[in-house]
């Protein structure tokens, strides 16, 4: 399915999101079996989860403070008197023949989140933050008559975090996801990892023609597991939408699933015919309230965010954009550069040596940050180094850092004299050895004075060789010149 830019212009796409989080807790959302991913099917369950009779929930309340993380983190108020609702429906994965939910009081409501786009910031909505539990899983095997279900997913804590419809087209949708996929990160709330379900999606989609001021008939789309599927399913969902108002037919409002081998989206269920969840509140749960002085800690426990670092390295370290944006993008690496950057002012310099070497030794072994052997005091110690003009960056990343990754006690300094490689940065050493070397090369002088000027390298690089690469190449290309326009 595909319709011509010329009609897709016509109209305007509406997507509003919900994304379900998994939350990394040790126990379930109401009771003590384990939250762990990737066991034995059926190894996590007691008669709690299995909703045998006489059981009992009880609440978790390191849910509470990862939901009102994420409610700060997005800019929400946060809701003080909470209580927990049945959403009653039946669903093979779903013991209890109901799911414990947020209906009336969500922990979270009215907040906002900055995304970052090629034309600027756009502000999207957060409608609400709901705390619940997940199903199990039911697993479909082809050819087989049965489905096996596995319920060690029932029961695990979840945030719902209900985006208003203000996203506009996909790339909005890519950057929104990806936002929160970092800030749940960054709050070390969930792995963000949607390929395993801790993160998963959910989209609203609807076109109405522009300038119009009702929305369309909105129509909700499942099962999509990577930020590229969401992408396309939002893509298919628009053109098909468009075909059907181009047709002269009516948008169902209905629940479709996306196919991610064809990129097709296919009906679930009509909408209209939904039982109702009969929602009232949970009676074996006590309501709770979130004090002042419980909503303080939780506040103080809050690590720095994406976007606020993002301001401080643009802003007070002066880093560019892109700098900033790779650092920021992974928490322990911005946190990193904050750590070197204790101990030297040379903050690009920092951010090179962290782009750089650094990132390249991490990516080779596939190591993590908390892996990297060198700290960073001696990290800032070698970018300090060659900032002092004492040896050359391609020197100290070749030959000093290899060194220091298996030395973690030896100092640049020691390691550059050992291998002989500190800069020649003495003018009266360096001047006669560029006057030889344009003796040598006196054709060439006059070929760079008829306005030949690229051939400054080849002096340059002459001097380099001369001095086995001691020459400071800064000083040497000045000296070059001014020797060159005498």
């Amino acid at each position: 399915m595909s319709v011509s830019e010329e009609l897709r212009s016509k109209y305007q796409l509406v997507v509003g999101l919900e994304v379900h989080a998994q939350l990394l807790t040790n126990s379930k959302a109401y009771s003590s079996d384990a939250n762990e991913y990737g066991d034995l099917p059926n190894t996590h369950i007691s008669v709690v989860t299995l909703a045998h009779p006489g059981t009992l929930p009880v609440h978790n309340t390191k849910v509470v403070e990862y939901g009102a993380k994420m409610g700060l983190a997005t800019n929400c108020s946060i809701t003080r008197y909470n209580y927990f609702d049945r959403k009653n429906y039946f669903y093979p994965d779903l013991p209890k023949g109901y799911q414990i939910t947020q209906d009336k009081t969500p922990i979270c409501r009215s907040g906002f989140l900055d995304i970052k786009l090629k034309e600027g910031v756009k502000r999207i909505g957060i409608t609400r933050i709901h705390m619940e539990e997940d199903a199990g899983k039911s697993i479909h095997i082809a050819g087989e008559e049965e489905s096996l279900i596995d319920l060690n997913r029932a029961g695990v804590p979840l945030v719902e975090i209900v985006s208003e419809p203000d996203i506009r087209t996909t790339e909005e949708a890519y950057a929104y996801l990806s936002e929160i996929k970092r800030l749940v990160r960054y709050l070390e709330i969930c792995d963000g990892n949607m390929e395993e379900g801790s993160l998963r999606c959910d989209a609203n989609i609807s076109v109405m023609l522009k300038g119009a001021t009702e929305y369309g008939r909105r129509v909700e789309v499942k099962n999509m597991n990577s930020f590229r599927n969401v992408v396309r399913a939002i893509d298919f969902e628009m053109d098909r939408q468009i075909e059907l108002i181009e047709a002269g037919k009516e948008v169902s409002g209905e629940t479709r699933m996306f196919d991610a081998t064809t990129g097709e989206t296919y009906s679930l269920r009509s909408k209209e015919n939904l039982n109702d969840y009969r929602y009232f509140p949970e009676p074996d749960l006590q309501p709770f309230v979130v004090t002042d002085e419980w909503l303080a800690g939780v506040t103080s426990s809050m690590p720095p965010l994406p976007q606020a670092l993002y301001k401080k390295f643009t802003e007070t370290y002066l880093l560019p954009e892109y700098d900033a944006n790779v650092l920021v993008d992974n928490k322990e690496t911005a946190l990193f550069f904050e750590s070197v950057a204790q101990h030297s002012t040379h903050y690009k310099a920092i951010s090179n040596w962290i782009i750089g070497p650094v990132k390249g030794y991490l990516n080779e072994l596939t190591l993590s940050l908390d892996q990297f052997p060198i700290s960073s005091e001696r990290l800032a110690e070698l970018a300090n180094f060659v900032e002092s003009g004492k040896v050359s960056f391609a020197a100290a990343s070749q030959k000093i850092f290899p060194v220091m990754l298996k030395n973690q006690t030896a100092s640049p300094e020691v390691i550059a004299k050992e291998l002989d490689i500190i800069q020649e940065g003495d003018e009266t050493t360096l001047l006669p050895i560029i006057d030889e070397v344009l003796t040598k090369f006196a054709d060439k002088v006059q070929q760079y004075k008829n306005g030949k000027t690229g051939l400054l390298g080849l002096f340059v690089g002459e001097v380099m060789k001369v001095t086995k690469g001691k020459a400071d190449p800064k000083l040497t290309n000045k000296l070059v010149i001014q020797q060159l326009e005498k």
